[in-house]
């Protein structure tokens, strides 16, 4: 078995700014309607600019910069979410990616998780699997832990346009962190919000984390980057501006964003 490798030659990633400013794809059509026509001065946006990264396996991996540097956009592109533009990517291993999962409930559930909303609490387990590249055996066996993490109850069986935004993180954060990988991909999604559920979240992650060949963790924590991370990348404007030990790259953010 081969040891999981992450590698990007070169990489470069446009996305047209009028995506990028819209937070649905619901959104983007109403106001594309709204608009009558596309300005003419709508341009791509440059996203990740010659991106030259090597991973490997064993290690931890720690993304800082600020809010639009990159970061979120170098995982989404790891993880086969964004296709690149130019450039060379490879990645060996399977990927497990927790992303939008805002712990603190203070976001619309309903846009960001995906979920059929007509449909049940367990319907919607076997849809994401599909999507997550799983078979529905595989699923159906996966089920019931998932089920029993979530702590549903009966409400499982009903539509997920019945359920509170609480209850969508909790499910869709459960079936994403029961199906396996070697390669991890973290979003800082821990936040706070019903202390039972966020002790029980914590616990999985660390686990995840001890499991993981290779981790990839985008965060503002430095408490949480040094303690997980022995390497360390700064993203800039899209460029990695920055790659050593993680607590050089916590003085190189410092010093690029005049915290220090």
């Amino acid at each position: 078995m081969k040891q999981p490798t992450i590698c990007l030659r070169d990489v470069n990633l446009h996305y047209a700014a009028l995506v990028f400013k819209e937070r649905s794809l619901k959104s983007l059509v109403v106001n594309c309607f709204k608009k009558r026509k596309l300005t003419n001065d709508v341009k791509d946006v440059h996203a990740l600019k010659n991106i030259n990264v090597d991973i490997r396996g064993g290690e931890r991996i720690g993304l800082l910069g600020h809010n639009g540097a990159g970061k979120s956009t170098f995982l989404r592109t790891v993880a086969g979410l964004y296709p690149i533009s130019s450039g060379e990517l490879k990645v060996e291993g399977e990927v497990r990616s927790l992303f939008d999962l805002s712990l603190g409930f203070e976001q619309d559930a309903t846009v960001s998780l995906g979920f059929e909303q007509d449909a049940t609490g367990r319907e919607n387990i076997l849809y994401r699997g599909l999507l997550l590249g799983l078979s529905p055996s595989d699923m159906h066996e996966h089920a019931e832990k998932i089920i029993e993490f979530a702590d549903l109850g009966e409400f499982i069986d009903y539509p997920i346009k019945t359920y509170s935004a609480g209850m969508q993180v909790r499910l869709a954060f459960s079936i994403s962190t029961s199906v396996g990988g070697n390669i991890l991909l973290l979003d800082e999604i821990i936040g706070a919000g019903d202390a039972k559920f966020m002790s029980k979240a914590k616990q999985r992650i660390a686990q995840l984390i001890d499991q993981a060949d290779i981790l990839v963790l985008a965060s503002h924590d430095f408490h949480t980057l040094n303690s997980l991370c022995q390497r360390g990348l700064v993203f800039y404007r899209g460029e990695v501006v920055f790659d050593g030990q993680i607590s050089d790259a916590v003085n190189n953010y410092k010093k690029i964003n005049g915290l220090s």
